[in-house]
């Protein structure tokens, strides 16, 4: 049996699908069951970080488990907790979700928040593997409604570049180091095939849904105080904006052979995540091209 926290987010929901797929033995987790929208077959349990007897009982009888822990600076300690009920549960291997840029100087606090879970499972004796994707091509689905509106899309991050990954490929490396021994003691940087910018990801859009991009640079001040508006933090602001910084400096174009490592196969384009996600883009008047 595998466990998959986050199981209702970008990548557990994939790899529940790729392990159901596989008929692999698949537990998800969530805080609520009844909402949870897991294919027919797999097993659905409750569990709450906040709750330690609930995650315990979901990781009872569970031989591997995908973490997914660290939401934003405030939950720095869910990952050893969670790590801490793996072990006791009998749990032999862990894979964590990580983020690219983790432990780098540069990044400052933000790039200090995978660090206590990176430490709790390269300390817990079991096998592990850690994964540090670069930004997900699914990031870009924040542009729907402007790109339906006839708007420019957003850009805090000049003319960087940065790896791209499709989710899918985050996904399918989690469950081979899920299935199998053969990654542990391993960290996996994952990023696409290409560097692209802000740009180029609009006009790989633009090229499959027919019709120009426009792409608009935000002043990061503007975009503190969109995210103060829409409630969050003022030390989870000042980490994302510290991310996105990192990036307009270059420090992210980063792209590396791991996922072909892992999956001996090249990791997908972000042309063609952008082709099988395009209706997202679309209004629901506009034919498909």
């Amino acid at each position: 049996m595998i466990l998959i926290t986050g199981a209702t987010g970008t990548i557990g929901s994939e790899i529940v699908r790729q392990l159901f797929a596989r008929e692999t033995p698949v537990r998800a987790v969530t805080r609520d069951p009844g909402r949870a929208q897991a294919p027919e077959g797999v097993e659905v349990a409750r569990g709450d970080y906040g709750d330690a007897e609930s995650m315990a009982a979901a990781m009872t009888g569970v031989e591997a488990v995908f973490l997914v822990g660290v939401l934003g600076p405030e939950d720095a300690g869910t990952d050893r907790a969670l790590v801490a009920t793996a072990r006791a549960a009998g749990v032999r291997r862990i894979v964590k979700l990580s983020a690219i840029g983790t432990g780098e100087p540069e990044l400052g606090r933000v790039g200090t928040w995978h660090l206590p879970g990176e430490q709790a499972v390269r300390e817990s004796g079991l096998e592990w593997t850690v994964l540090r994707p670069s930004s997900f091509a699914s990031n870009t689905l924040s542009w729907a409604d402007p790109i339906r509106a006839g708007q420019p899309v957003p850009n805090l991050t000049g003319e960087a570049a940065q790896g791209v990954i499709d989710p899918r490929d985050v996904a399918a490396v989690a469950v081979e180091a899920l299935l199998s021994a053969a990654h542990a003691g391993r960290t996996y940087t994952l990023t696409g095939p290409e560097l692209l910018t802000t740009a180029d990801q609009a006009a790989a859009l633009a090229t499959v849904l027919g019709h120009p991009i426009e792409v608009a640079d935000i002043p990061e001040e503007l975009a503190r105080q969109h995210m103060l508006s829409a409630g969050m933090s003022a030390e989870y602001i000042d980490g994302a904006l510290a991310g996105q910084a990192y990036v307009r400096a270059g420090r992210n174009a980063v792209r590396t052979d791991d996922v072909q490592t892992v999956l001996n196969r090249p990791s997908r384009t972000y042309a063609a995540w952008a082709a099988a996600n395009a209706d997202a883009f679309r209004a629901s008047t506009e034919p498909v091209r």
